[in-house]
C-alpha cells in the first residue's frame, strides 16, 4: 500500500492552480461557463460551504467549482442558483466528474435544487482499489502529483459575495487538483494479489 505521512507532505513544494479562474454570479457568466463545461470529457468537481460552529447548525452549499483542463468555474451558489443548464452538466453521464467522496457535496446539492447527479467518481474509491492509504484531497495530491495543496482558507466564510483572492485560489486549487489526480490515477496499474 502506497503511503505519505503529514511531515513528508509538508516538505514537498506547493502547488495551486495558476491559470483562468471564473466567478460565477450571474445568467449570462452560467450560460458561458456551461458552453466550455459541457465540452469537457473530465471536470474536476467540488463544494464549498459555510462552516458551521454550534451544534445543529448546518449551512447550503455556497460554492460550487467546476475545472476544465484550461480553466475553472467557481458559481457562487446565493446569486446562480442551480439553473437547469448546470443541471445538465451535473447530470450527464458522458463527462466525467471527479472529487474526493462526492456523494456528500451531492446530497447538499440536491437539498438547493433536486437533480439526477451522473458521470460522478470518487478519487478516494479509485485511490483504495489502486493500492493507497491517503484518500484526501491533500494526500492524493501529495503522493500522485508530488505537491502540496494548501487548506488554510477551508473554514473562511464562503457566503461571502466579495471572496478573498485567497479563497478563490484555494476554491479553484480543489477543482483542478481532483480532475489531475483522475487523469493520473487512471493510467496507474491495480495492484495485483501476491
Amino acid at each position: 500500500m502506497v503511503r505519505i505521512d503529514k511531515e513528508a507532505i509538508n516538505l514537498l513544494p506547493i502547488g495551486r492552480w495558476e491559470g483562468p479562474t471564473h466567478l460565477v454570479r450571474t445568467s449570462q457568466e452560467v450560460h458561458a461557463a456551461v458552453t466550455c463545461l459541457s465540452q469537457a470529457a473530465v471536470l474536476g468537481f467540488d463544494t464549498e460551504t459555510r462552516p458551521a460552529f454550534k451544534k445543529g447548525q448546518k449551512y447550503s452549499p455556497s460554492l460550487l467549482q467546476l475545472a476544465t483542463a484550461e480553466e475553472v468555474f467557481l458559481f457562487q451558489l446565493q446569486q446562480t442558483g442551480l439553473p437547469d443548464a448546470l443541471l445538465a452538466v451535473l447530470s450527464d453521464s458522458a463527462v466525467v466528474k471527479a472529487g474526493v467522496a462526492p456523494d456528500f457535496d451531492l446530497l447538499s446539492l440536491q437539498e438547493v435544487q433536486p437533480f439526477q447527479p451522473q458521470g460522478f467518481v470518487d478519487l478516494a474509491w479509485i485511490a483504495r482499489h489502486k493500492g493507497m492509504k491517503n484518500q484526501g484531497l491533500r494526500g492524493l495530491a501529495a503522493v500522485i502529483c508530488g505537491i502540496r495543496i494548501s487548506k488554510s482558507a477551508r473554514t473562511t466564510n464562503w457566503a461571502n459575495r466579495d471572496l478573498t483572492p485567497q479563497q478563490i485560489q484555494y476554491a479553484a486549487t480543489d477543482a483542478w487538483i481532483g480532475r489531475e489526480i483522475f487523469q493520473r490515477l487512471e493510467r496507474l496499474p491495480v495492484p495485483t494479489a501476491r
